[in-house]
């Protein structure tokens, strides 16, 4: 039996790996969710099923939803051009930082100049973030996973430094700053609905992406780029230039994410302003295969797992880290069996019978064959 990479694959192939994905997560969290003392088909209805049932619980999903957009929108382009940025956590971070300089220091400001200064100086911060280790891989060739990866805890502290001088709340003291001025808050899409219109913004990225990437000639270089640089290389493409722009784009996407986030849900900074969001955004980015449709896909299932997590929790009495572990698992099982779709099994024939041109029979005279000097030997 050997393992061979297959020559070409079936278009059904993908799908059906997902599908078996899906099932085996079904079959390895059935039992931590039986042990926690819930029925596991209650429990899946509840993460999945029961957030899409209600406008109010489809709207927390869709706002849930939203920063894993920006995030893993921004990693999968960054993956896309072969930068692996794993530092969309610090850049969103840095992106809530830079939207709060103006919402404190020129907070009578109109809407009309708040917003858009607030989510440019979010962009900017978070393109800002994400220059040095960019820099550093062009110029040093140091690998970007590890600056990239070492300056998400530098951006926390930077954000709970703040909030603990300078920015600490005058009135209450807490670690969290004053509120932003009325024309800093991001207006809701609907009334009566806290979705907000950086949802808006995170689907106009997603469309921009998806034609950038399957319908220009830019787009065709980046995925060059990514997919085999030394090619790319040799028909004349930047690499080196198109992974440098493509990382300050990766860091002003999450930046805006950050921005988006302070000005349409906490409306002031907090220490907690991003629940893990930049390292989802890869786990989102690898589900939807660096893809812009499939990255608001996953981010929409994730997003509809972590508001059915609140709801099995409250209703089911299970964990809310359970949630976690679903999506945890589903991870990983997609990633295997998108992987192992690559790889066919096959097994090896041994024949029993001899091998007739090398056997001689019993008895039988040795072959003659001319020598060097044109004798016959024996």
């Amino acid at each position: 039996m050997k393992i061979l990479l297959r020559a070409s694959e079936s278009r059904w192939l993908a799908p059906l790996a997902v599908v078996a994905a899906v099932a085996l997560t079904l079959l390895l969290t059935a039992g931590p969710i039986r042990l926690a003392g819930a029925n596991p088909v209650a429990a899946y209805e509840r993460y999945t099923l029961t957030p899409l049932t209600t406008l109010t619980g489809l709207g927390e999903v869709l706002l849930t939803a939203t920063p894993l957009i920006f995030t893993g929108l921004a990693v999968a382009i960054a993956f896309r051009v072969g930068y692996f940025n794993i530092g969309a956590e610090g850049q969103f971070l840095a992106g809530t930082i830079a939207a709060t300089i103006p919402g404190l220091y020129l907070p009578d400001l109109p809407a009309f100049l708040a917003l858009p200064l607030a989510l440019a100086a979010g962009a900017l911060g978070g393109a800002a973030w994400a220059f040095l280790p960019a820099w550093l891989k062009r110029h040093a060739h140091i690998d970007e996973v590890v600056t990239t990866l070492l300056l998400n805890p530098v951006a926390l502290l930077l954000v709970q430094g703040l909030l603990n001088g300078p920015w600490r709340n005058p009135e209450t003291g807490f670690p969290d700053s004053a509120r932003f001025g009325d024309g800093y808050l991001l207006p809701a899409m609907a009334d009566g609905s806290r979705v907000h219109w950086g949802l808006g913004i995170a689907l106009a990225l997603v469309i921009i992406t998806w034609i950038v990437m399957s319908f220009t000639p830019l787009g065709l270089r980046l995925r060059a780029a990514g997919q085999a640089p030394p090619a790319a290389r040799f028909s004349g493409i930047r690499v080196s230039t198109l992974q440098w722009r493509s990382a300050l784009i990766s860091g002003a996407v999450a930046g805006l994410g950050g921005a988006s986030q302070v000005l349409g849900v906490q409306h002031q900074l907090t220490a907690s302003v991003s629940n893990g969001y930049g390292y989802t955004g890869v786990v989102v980015a690898t589900l939807g295969a660096l893809a812009a449709g499939g990255v608001l896909l996953v981010a929409l299932l994730l997003g509809d797992i972590a508001v059915g997590a609140q709801n099995a929790s409250i209703v089911l009495q299970l964990p809310t880290q359970m949630g976690a572990i679903v999506s945890s698992t589903l991870l990983l099982t997609v990633v295997a069996f998108l992987a192992a779709r690559r790889y066919r099994i096959a097994f090896l024939r041994f024949s029993r019978e001899p091998d007739r041109a090398n056997s001689v029979r019993p008895g039988a005279s040795t072959p003659r064959t001319p020598s060097d000097d044109g004798q016959v030997e024996k």
